[in-house]
């Protein structure tokens, strides 16, 4: 065993590991950037370096100063956890130049399976089904082109340096294929620094199902059964469960063989994920489609149904261990979910074919936290009160994960563990993963990788529930009031009363960002939304508990600051300013072409200039951040009159990004 370990990765993923080293009687050390200095994963390991900036490569994926680091602190080992340099080869040798033993697989596996094309090349030839696709590697666009054509629409373009979703595209129309091939190499350059693709062809009605397999370094490999990863948007995992209920025991055998080859293939040692692509009406015909070199996200299920701690056997195999159990030893108990809380907005949008949504990252200050708790729930989180929560890095804050004895109790228990669930300061995807995890079909398992994409629009809260601006309304009613202690002026009561005539109505302009501002009113005893009827409503507080009682129905919400939230659901509630608002709106022909940011983040494409006319739909701008790209489209045939930013601009939350002038506006204009 190893007395000092290094985690290279931060927030979750430094604190999940972090548990792991303090059971086991390992010292921990904890790296930190310029915007982690008061992170958790600082907080709960046994030291910790500060190692540059806030930008991921001056610190955390800075090798020199992580090495630096091990030195100053007299580490023996290096965990990298999961993303940042976990599947760099470079790191992995450098590491063993340094003398210190990196937690994880030998850096020529990493670098094999790292390279899709050669993956798939290699466990081809050990006799493991792969997805159809382009050959050799280093391809142009014009080849990438001529492959995609050759192969058939739909195809999917995939980096070849790595994974997680980052610069994966699905391209339907050929027509496209020239700027997805662009922007599928700007996400995987800037995620991966390699922009190398690759094409496959798009399984139809697919599920994505992965083998957990661990490797000692004696030659023992086993496989620890199977995670269904189907519940994805942008081809990023939301949901996980173990195990599948696609699979029968006979093709769980075959596929957990076929993962241990392509372990065995390329010398793999320490745990690691086998990712396969499985048609749904024929779960026999699964292929692989790509080898994850480090522990998965989505690890906590297997965890819970083996009993197994894999942090603790990734630490023992490096150490030199042999594995004291073999492939008949290993038992599957249970179910287990997990859902990923990502820190993020969901916007519906009207677009020509229907409505879209658009999950967008989202930052702010944790005003409040309260995480689940009770039997069969486990939460893994790098969230604390004051946790700042910027866009520098992944949006993924925490994992909720439930086990039971079957899969239905699992399910139960983590819809009602995310109900539990307040997170205040920052927008979460919390209630959306709660109304997903309650659709027939994921109950059911009927589950696909498009399942999100075809039933977003139903999933997300369109509107704002009246008893919402009710509660923001009577909060703000009740500050209004003088202490209660002592005497207290009947006429400083805001209650509405007034001499000889019914009573008045206090007027409070609210907005949640998104949504159109409304005016509540309030007198004692009623609230009335806009111009709809009065309801009788009272509100009390207890802390950070507020208890609503609205038409007869009582609620409840937890409170901080413009904040409420209830059932995992959050919402910021303003104050709303008219005339300010009336200031800045401009008229409305140029409000309505005005185009805002829809999430803080840098711009990383502009492909207008002032004075260009553009079409409906057309890509003007691509404004970047946690690692996705978001395109901005022009709303309507016009002029862009305004430009506001240029490449590597910084932008904030709604700041103005460019103006487009609608056609009939700017004729009458020029005339």
């Amino acid at each position: 065993m190893f007395d000092t370990v290094l985690v290279a990765n931060r927030g979750e993923i430094a604190v999940r590991v972090i548990r792991t080293l303090r059971r086991l009687g390992i010292r921990s050390v904890a790296v930190f950037s310029d915007a982690d200095a008061r992170a958790r994963h600082v907080a709960e390991a046994d030291t910790a370096v500060h190692i540059g900036p806030t930008p991921a490569v001056g610190s955390y994926l800075s090798v020199e100063r992580l090495l630096e680091a091990a030195a100053r602190t007299g580490a023996q080992a290096v965990h990298p956890g999961y993303g940042f340099l976990a599947e760099n080869a470079r790191f992995a040798r450098a590491c063993a130049e340094a003398g210190l033993v990196f937690i994880g697989p030998p850096a020529d596996a990493i670098e094999l399976m790292g390279d899709k094309i050669r993956a798939k090349e290699t466990v081809r030839a050990a006799g493991v089904p792969v997805v159809p696709g382009s050959d050799g590697s280093g391809l142009t666009d014009g080849q990438l082109i001529a492959a995609a054509r050759e192969i058939g629409t739909p195809v999917l373009l995939k980096p070849s340096a790595g994974g997680g979703g980052k610069g994966m595209r699905l391209v339907h129309d050929p027509a496209l294929l020239a700027e997805e091939i662009a922007a599928a190499r700007r996400e995987a350059r800037g995620s991966f620094g390699d922009d190398t693709l690759l094409v496959e062809r798009w399984i139809e009605g697919p599920r994505h199902v992965e083998i957990q397999v661990l490797a000692d370094g004696h030659g023992q490999v086993i496989h620890l059964g199977e995670r269904e990863c189907s519940l994805q948007r942008r081809h990023q995992k939301v949901i996980e469960e173990a195990p599948s209920v696609l699979l029968d025991e006979a093709t769980r055998a075959a596929m957990g063989e076929a993962a241990v080859q392509a372990a065995r293939s390329c010398g793999y040692v320490g745990a690691g994920t086998v990712e396969f692509i499985v048609p749904g009406a024929d779960p026999g015909a699964y292929c692989f489609m790509e080898m994850n070199t480090r522990l998965q996200v989505e690890h906590p299920v297997t965890e819970l149904i083996t009993g197994l701690d894999l942090v603790e056997w990734q630490v023992r195999i490096a150490g030199g261990e042999p594995l004291p159990f073999g492939q008949a030893e290993v038992v599957l108990d249970g179910h287990a979910v997990e859902a990923r809380i990502c820190a993020e907005t969901a916007r519906v949008t009207a677009a020509p074919d229907g409505s879209r949504v658009d999950f967008l990252p989202s930052a702010g200050r944790v005003l409040a936290l309260r995480e689940p708790q009770g039997e069969g729930v486990r939460t893994d989180s790098g969230l604390a009160v004051d946790t700042e929560v910027g866009t520098a890095y992944d949006p993924m804050l925490a994992k909720v994960i439930a086990h039971g004895p079957d899969r239905a109790t699992a399910l139960r228990r983590l819809r009602a563990a995310l109900a539990e669930t307040t997170v205040l300061g920052v927008d979460t995807n919390t209630g959306f993963l709660r109304r997903l995890l309650a659709h027939p079909a994921v109950a059911a398992g009927e589950l696909d990788t498009g399942l999100i994409g075809r039933e977003a629009a139903t999933l997300v809260d369109a509107g704002v529930p009246d008893e919402v601006y009710g509660a923001a309304a009577l909060l703000r009613q009740a500050a209004l009031a003088p202490p209660e202690d002592g005497w207290r002026d009947p006429f400083s009561v805001p209650s509405g009363w007034r001499l000889g005539a019914e009573p008045a109505w206090t007027r409070h302009p609210l907005r949640v960002p998104g949504h159109e501002p409304v005016t509540v009113a309030v007198r004692d005893g009623e609230v009335r939304i806009g111009d709809a009827e009065p309801v009788a409503a009272a509100l009390h507080t207890d802390g950070d508990r507020v208890i609503l009682h609205w038409a007869g129905v009582t609620h409840l919400f937890r409170h901080a600051g413009d904040w409420l939230g209830r059932d995992g659901d959050a919402w910021q509630v303003a104050d709303h300013d008219p005339v300010e608002a009336a200031l800045h709106g401009g008229s409305a022909a140029a409000h309505a072409g005005t185009l805002t940011a829809p999430m803080p983040g840098t711009v990383t494409v502009v492909k207008v200039a002032p004075g260009d006319e553009v079409s409906a739909g057309q890509s003007l701008l691509v404004v970047e951040a946690m690692k996705m790209e978001h395109v901005i489209a022009a709303p309507h045939d016009g002029t862009v009159t305004e430009l506001d930013v240029t490449p590597g601009s910084t932008v904030a939350m709604d700041q103005v990004l460019a103006v487009v002038l609608p056609t009939a506006s700017a004729e009458e204009e020029r005339s």
